[in-house]
């Protein structure tokens, strides 16, 4: 059997061998890093991609990596897991050097990629199977059999790839990421376009993989999955901007936010865009929050600004959303056109 077109060349089989984050588990304190990277710089022909991240992951560790679409996060995570080779910078992963020990990386790695790249055409059973092949894993049948008991599989077993949900489909990409048991996980947005009740689920799994003592490197979009992770980093255009837990990344923007409430909200925060002491004006739903680094001075001019309009004003705790729509908007594209 050859492979088809849609494995990327990146995926491991080509090399053998809704809980609120406060009840999330602590994060882990062994101080044992599983990547560890110093300024790490990657160009594609004029476009500086990935600019002087460093990073680090503590084993057992579920640490989030988010940013813009074309912000750099994919290529980190190649540079990161030997699949790129940094133009400079050093560090290692699970202890291998990242430019020296790329393929010992790969043996221990799990790499779920942003795309579905496994086989339409056979079952769950037989692409599970054929990626233990590629790996050259002794007893086959059974190591497949707990992967499918594993992830909740067994059912829909001899089900064909093609016809499965999404939310299936990421069940069984984990599966298969997980066969040779890597000690570091690296998904690549693994959740997108995946109803909230299965991603859900997912981040179930990928908490008791944590309390295992596997380390997890995940990137998303969604806020609530942020909240989620023991660490944070927010990477925007090549450059990280931020990294920590939530409540540092959080306080580290020293916002001060406001909740207007009432109708007719939209002329108002068009306003307010220009006003002094407003940095940011976002909608969520019949609110609009108002954020800004100068406490008094936005205090001051909301409360101008809604005098005698009927609308109700409330201080509000900044939200990781509020502070990575901040970040982002302070962000320069490296892709886009000069003026």
């Amino acid at each position: 059997m050859t492979a088809p077109p849609n494995l990327p060349a990146d995926h491991p089989a080509d090399h053998p061998a809704d809980h609120p984050a406060d009840l999330q588990p602590a994060a882990p304190d062994s101080g044992k890093a599983v990547i560890d990277v110093r300024g790490l710089n990657k160009r594609f022909g004029n476009k500086h991609v990935v600019n002087d991240v460093s990073l680090r992951v503590q084993e057992g560790e579920i640490f989030g990596f988010l940013g813009p679409n074309g912000s750099g996060k994919t290529t980190c995570i190649r540079l990161m897991c030997g699949l790129l080779t940094p133009d400079s910078g050093s560090g290692t992963c699970l202890g291998y050097d990242i430019v020296k020990d790329s393929a010992q990386i790969k043996r221990h790695v799990g790499y779920m990629t942003q795309k579905f790249s496994y086989w339409d055409d056979l079952t769950i059973r037989e692409n599970l199977d054929f990626v233990a092949r590629m790996y050259d894993m002794p007893q086959r049948r059974q190591t497949v059999d707990r992967a499918l008991e594993d992830l909740g599989l067994h059912s829909r077993a001899n089900q064909l790839t093609g016809s499965l949900s999404g939310g299936w489909k990421q069940r069984m990409a984990l599966a298969a990421c997980l066969l040779h048991e890597p000690r570091l996980l690296l998904l690549d947005e693994p959740t997108a376009g995946v109803d909230p009740t299965a991603r859900r689920d997912f981040w179930e799994q990928l908490h008791e993989l944590a309390a295992r003592g596997i380390s997890v490197l995940v990137s998303t979009h969604y806020m609530d999955e942020a909240e989620r992770c023991h660490k944070l980093a927010y990477i925007s255009y090549g450059k990280l901007l931020t990294q920590g837990t939530a409540e540092q990344v959080i306080a580290e923007q020293r916002l001060s936010t406001w909740a207007i409430h009432g109708h007719n909200l939209v002329p108002l925060g068009q306003r307010l865009r220009s006003a002094p002491g407003v940095d940011q004006t976002v909608a969520f739903g019949s609110a609009l929050h108002v954020s800004g680094q100068n406490a008094e001075l936005l205090e001051r001019t909301l409360r101008d600004a809604i005098r005698g309009q009927g609308l109700r004003l409330e201080r509000i705790d900044t939200s990781l959303e509020d502070v990575f729509i901040f970040l982002m908007n302070r962000s320069t594209d490296n892709f886009a056109s000069p003026a």
